[in-house]
């Protein structure tokens, strides 16, 4: 099944939806290329490494415009030339469409 995730565009979360399901998170993510599922079906998360430090902030600031440009915010972890970037959809506790679209959006960044 072809998600073809890259052309949507996130949409507000009112906190009335459930949930993905894992079966639906696992489909989305075999889409999201370096992305991983936690066991809990709450997140997905994925690690990028640079030549330093300041590289790693360029990134951040990238996916910040892309954030605020889609209404979906990851949780940003830096360090040194890594940068974990951790997506979940905090209204509804859990994963919707909107973290598999950023996902795959910041894999073009």
């Amino acid at each position: 099944m072809s998600l073809s995730l890259q052309p949507q565009h996130c949409v507000p979360c009112t906190g009335k939806l459930a949930p993905l399901q894992r079966s639906e998170s696992l489909q989305f993510v075999a889409e999201v290329s370096g992305w991983v599922l936690d066991e809990e079906n709450k997140s997905i998360w994925r690690e990028f490494a640079f030549k330093d430090f300041q590289a790693a902030l360029a990134f951040i600031n990238r996916v910040g415009e892309l954030a605020e440009s889609e209404g979906h915010h990851p949780d940003i972890h830096c360090w040194w030339n890594k940068v974990k970037l951790v997506l979940t959809t905090h209204a509804i506790g859990g994963l919707s469409n909107n973290d598999f679209v950023m996902a795959s959006k910041i894999n073009k960044l």
